[in-house]
């Protein structure tokens, strides 16, 4: 089973389970899931590859969607699911093939449709690091600046550091190799009908216009939100009105 940041104590509200993006892990989320936590239990989970989840040579979103109903199965009671992300892709899909006991469903910035931007050469980037030469994240966040990493992104990327270890907390090589999994959604014709909150960010292209006909195709209850001044990372750009919207939403 994935790994657990368990947040809060059990209410009579339904648990809320998170599930990050692309080389992040649940203690990203923890900001917000502590705050969301005052209310409900807020179980942040470190996808397959990524924090101290198990490494796997494969990385594909039914997988993924088999490892987040696994961790709702046993929830035992009715829960809510955010992904964002690769995380979103993922909750999309477990909602599309194995919803269980899934009630609503938050999907920040990402849409179920192939995107064409690689990721590979932040992979490069971190491979490249001397990890024998640091000692703490800014060292590591120098070489990463080097090579023409923005700030932001060096911050995110070190998160993932084991600095005892030496290591990246990131299966690079799997994730690399399963590149073209992770930019593209399985092809499936499965609906679901519960109700699912589209949040993105207003700055950010990754949820397009065009892209609300594909979703309607496969989400029968969508909502459609956007966050002033957030960008794809619209949790991290704007904490406060993002974790509203999801309260909002959760609650309503």
């Amino acid at each position: 089973m994935l790994n657990r940041i368990v947040h809060g104590t059990e209410t009579e509200k339904p648990p809320l389970v998170i599930a990050h993006g692309l080389f992040g892990s649940g203690r990203n989320w923890g900001v917000i899931a502590r705050r969301l936590s005052d209310t409900r239990q807020v179980i942040a989970v470190d996808m397959r590859n990524h924090g101290d989840s198990a490494w796997t040579g494969s990385h594909t979103y039914p997988e993924m969607a088999a490892d987040l109903a696994e961790v709702m199965a046993d929830l035992g009671r009715p829960a809510d699911l955010l992904g964002h992300s690769m995380g979103g892709k993922a909750s999309m899909m477990m909602a599309l093939s194995q919803p269980g006991n899934l009630r609503r469903l938050v999907v920040a910035d990402i849409a179920p449709v192939a995107y064409s931007h690689t990721q590979l050469p932040y992979i490069q980037a971190m491979r490249a690091v001397d990890l024998s030469a640091i000692t703490r994240r800014s060292d590591a966040e120098a070489q990463l600046a080097a090579q023409g990493v923005e700030r932001a992104l060096q911050s995110f990327f070190t998160q993932s550091l084991d600095l005892t270890g030496k290591r990246w907390k990131l299966n690079l090589e799997a994730l690399e190799r399963n590149m073209p999994a992770i930019m593209t959604f399985p092809e499936t014709e499965a609906t679901w009908d519960g109700p699912t909150l589209f949040l993105t960010g207003a700055e950010s292209n990754y949820v397009r216009p065009e892209h609300r006909e594909i979703i309607r195709a496969r989400f029968l209850r969508p909502r459609f939100a956007r966050i002033p001044g957030a960008g794809h990372w619209l949790h991290a750009d704007r904490p406060r009105e993002f974790e509203a919207a999801v309260r909002t939403f959760l609650d309503a």
